[in-house]
């Protein structure tokens, strides 16, 4: 039969269609690891489509097989990362039309996949906090159920990657418990969650032992948020003739070649033995990798990193060519921080901010998720120890990290680590957040910051740079911005001063009338308390004073 012809290949599609099917009805925990080296035999290009809606279809109707199906959806994502894609978009299709719907049963079978893909890292953990603000956002019998599933299966792995946001979530949870709207049995189901919770997710683990098949240095992570626009490429799943049929299966042979190493050339026969002959180099490749492993405990290797990484970055012309060159180093797990360091280090180093050094910083946190971890923990740093910087420095750093942020290379959670108040902040302290700030305002304008900084999802880590605990701390923050021309993001702050109950504003002069015996004591506390704001805006006004002469 002419292999150019169209019912060739309708006769091969269907025979792919049938092969695909029956390899996925019968994954499970034991076969796996056998089952997908057959399934990478088969044209997984032509048949995306296919394999999407086989996987989808077989969870559908095993959901409590989501976990494995996951993990070969992480495997297949790390070696055709266009196949994890789109089974991610019409998974989050389909969940939107089930809530739409309201099909409870598919969207919990579908929130569940979702959960174990976050699991696998297939998918950022952002993804998960997005479906779980917009179920909780308003709360019913059913939506409710839904968030519990979910928060079940990917609890775990939500506390170690983003604590804050699952604190969040679990508030919110619990003002669903108080509210007491919802239906008794939902009741319950929220309260066992917290007890699982308590127990720290023990009978719910992100991923089980014998299905972490995916090394992370190799993981593929998508970033598909809830609301964004998806094509479902639909087309897929239909069978259409294709006029260059055969020069595609020969690009697939070389996929596949690449993909299974280069014994796959073998006919199918012969599998058995290439997989032997693989398996019989493996201890060799082991014991060759064992020998390599050289434990220097001088940090003589260390210090050449170092100098390695400061000569590519001063030698460099432009800083695509610096991070093509520092990406190619043999950077360690858990040395990236060095590049981070040395990178902010040579930044103060200069007489005026370069640029330069932004678009690198930015260009690291977004190639891989370790360098942006690594600058959040220096970010921590550098403040905890700024008063250490002479003003010249302290200038170049706060612009740098302004650059990580205004570019969203790195996340506005790290503004946690800020405590705007006369106690605990210093005089080079201030002048960082007053360059941070006035950075952000002009890159972003003063409406949008405004808006970031008023984002109630973002509330806890905006919490201290605008106090709220007392009325002192309020009028300082407030001082603070409106010496650095930046009053406009104090209005909410203005608002809550002006309109806190008497009991706040009393707060200090109980408690010193607690101390002494008269009420006039407490009166004279609470003129000191207001003394000390005024002198808080003093001490503002005097390190801007210093900031504007070092400027």
């Amino acid at each position: 039969m002419d292999k150019s012809s169209q019912e060739y290949q309708r006769m091969t599609w269907d025979a792919l269609r049938k092969s695909i099917n029956g390899l996925i009805n019968k994954v499970n925990v034991s076969n796996i690891a056998n089952i997908l080296p057959e399934l990478f035999q088969e044209n997984l290009v032509r048949g995306r489509g296919l394999l999407v809606r086989s996987i989808m279809k077989a969870q559908l109707a095993s959901p409590g097989f989501t976990h494995i199906y996951a993990a070969l959806v992480a495997v297949i994502n790390t070696k055709m990362p266009e196949n994890g894609e789109l089974l991610l978009k019409r998974v989050i299709h389909r969940f939107r039309r089930a809530l739409k719907r309201g099909d409870k049963v598919v969207a919990i079978a579908l929130v569940r996949f979702i959960a174990h893909l976050v699991n696998q890292q297939v998918v950022q953990e952002l993804l998960a906090l997005e479906v779980l603000t917009f179920l909780l956002t308003s709360p019913t019998d059913d939506s409710v159920e839904v968030a519990v599933n979910f928060t079940k299966e990917c609890g775990q792995i939500l506390g170690e990657l983003c604590p804050k946001g699952v604190y969040a979530i679990f508030e919110r949870f619990r003002a669903i418990l108080h509210e007491g709207e919802i239906d008794k049995r939902v009741q319950y189901t929220i309260e066992g969650l917290f007890a699982i919770r308590k127990g720290k997710f023990a009978d719910y683990p992100a991923v089980h032992e014998e299905l972490d098949l995916v090394d992370s240095n190799d993981q593929i992570t998508h970033q598909i948020g809830l609301d964004d626009e998806i094509d479902v490429e639909d087309k897929l799943d239909i069978f259409r003739f294709d006029p260059e049929f055969e020069r595609n299966e020969r690009m697939w042979k070389e996929i596949k070649k690449e993909l299974l190493g280069e014994d796959s050339e073998a006919e199918d026969g012969d599998d058995e033995s290439g997989d032997s002959d693989s398996n019989e180099d493996e201890p060799e490749d082991a014991a060759a990798t064992t020998t390599l492993q050289i434990h220097d405990y001088s940090e003589q290797d260390l210090v050449n990193l170092r100098r390695t990484i400061y000569l590519t970055i001063m030698s460099s012309l432009s800083h695509e060519e610096c991070a093509h060159k520092l990406l190619r180093l043999n950077i360690r797990p858990g040395q990236e921080s060095e590049i981070c360091s040395m990178l902010i280090e040579c930044c103060s180093q200069e007489r005026t901010y370069l640029r330069y050094y932004g678009l690198l910083g930015q260009r690291f946190c977004l190639v891989r998720r370790e360098y942006q971890v690594a600058f959040e923990d220096a970010f921590a740093a550098q403040y905890s120890t700024i008063h250490r910087l002479e003003t010249n420095k302290l200038r170049n750093v706060a612009k740098f990290f302004a650059h990580l942020l205004f570019s969203d290379a790195l996340p506005w959670t790290v503004f946690e680590y800020i405590r705007l108040s006369e106690e605990e902040t210093t005089s080079s302290s201030r002048i960082f957040i007053k360059i941070l700030c006035q950075e952000l305002s002009q890159h972003l304008g003063l409406a949008k910051l405004q808006e970031r900084f008023n984002d109630d999802y973002m509330a806890l880590a905006f919490a201290g740079l605008f106090p709220k605990e007392n009325p002192r701390n309020i009028r300082f923050a407030i001082n603070f911005f409106t010496s650095i021309g930046l009053g406009g993001l104090t209005k909410d702050l203005r608002e809550y001063l002006k309109n806190a109950p008497k009991a706040l504003m009393n707060a200090p002069a109980k408690a010193s009338s607690s101390s002494s015996d008269s009420s006039s004591d407490s009166e004279s506390n609470s003129s000191s308390s207001s003394s000390g704001a005024s002198s808080g805006s003093d001490s503002s006004d005097t390190s801007d004073d210093s900031s504007s002469d070092s400027d």
